[in-house]
């Protein structure tokens, strides 16, 4: 197989993947200029324990960076809405998550889906560390630049992506944002939410965003001290797929599913 040039780590694997098992399924998103490669690992643990684990590559990513100004939201929308019926098919009870941009397309699909079994957030960007001139930014840079460079990746050698930053995809980004706020308060399945503490791109106060404004009576929020943005890839993972296998589990023996 040819290596992908225009990404970073191209030997990594970031093809979409569905790993077969029990009837309890997670759907996983990856986030924005990354591929599956950054959920991957998550998929993998949680799948030696037994479940089902479906990863879709997103609309304009592991391609070019071009691809992702040519997109809207509602393709990513589009792709949780296949990926979901898919891994439903095969499975009695599904929950969703998603790192970052991830974590914005399963609180869209959650509230979109009561059948959704419950919600893995993994550094939820529904609140970022952006100011208000960073957004007019991106908005007017991207008039006249395809992308701009970033100064650093989170755990670089494990992360698969653009390396840069293309404006018009992140406009998407931003509108993606908005439409997860708009749909907080039709979330009512248990959630589960993850922040790193070295976390530099999310807000520290983006759990506190979601948790004041989601329906559900079952709420998980961890901080990982020593877990950058990229969280799925960081130190703690395992601990982060451990507590992620004890919620679930949790919430399997104490809630009643109707198919």
């Amino acid at each position: 197989m040819m290596e992908n040039k225009a990404l970073h780590n191209p030997h990594l694997d970031g093809t979409s993947f569905l790993m077969k098992g029990s009837s309890t399924g997670v759907l996983l998103f990856h986030g924005f200029t990354a591929t599956t490669a950054e959920v991957r690992p998550l998929a993998q643990l949680l799948n030696e324990q037994g479940y089902t684990v479906c990863g879709p590559l997103l609309a304009g990513h592991g391609t070019k960076p071009d691809d992702l100004n040519h997109i809207t939201w509602k393709d990513w929308a589009d792709n949780a809405e296949q990926a979901f019926a898919q891994i439903s098919a095969q499975c009695e009870r599904v929950f969703v998550g998603g790192e970052s941009l991830g974590g914005l397309i399963a609180i869209y699909l959650a509230s979109q889906h009561p059948e959704v079994a419950g919600l893995l957030l993994y550094a939820p960007a529904i609140k970022l560390t952006l100011s208000k001139l960073d957004k007019i930014k991106i908005h007017f840079g991207s008039l006249f630049i395809s992308e701009v460079s970033r100064s650093s990746l989170d755990s670089k050698d494990k992360w698969q992506g653009y390396p840069g930053l293309p404006l018009k995809g992140a406009i998407q980004l931003l509108k993606m944002q908005d439409v997860a706020l708009g749909c907080l308060s039709q979330v009512k399945q248990p959630t589960l939410i993850f922040q790193g503490g070295k976390d530099i791109t999310v807000h520290p106060a983006a759990q506190e965003v979601i948790l004041q404004r989601i329906n559900s009576s079952v709420t998980e929020h961890h901080w990982m001290e020593n877990s950058a943005h990229a969280i799925l890839l960081d130190r703690e993972l395992d601990e982060v797929a451990a507590l992620t296998q004890k919620f679930i589990t949790k919430v399997v023996n104490t809630t009643k599913f109707d198919r």
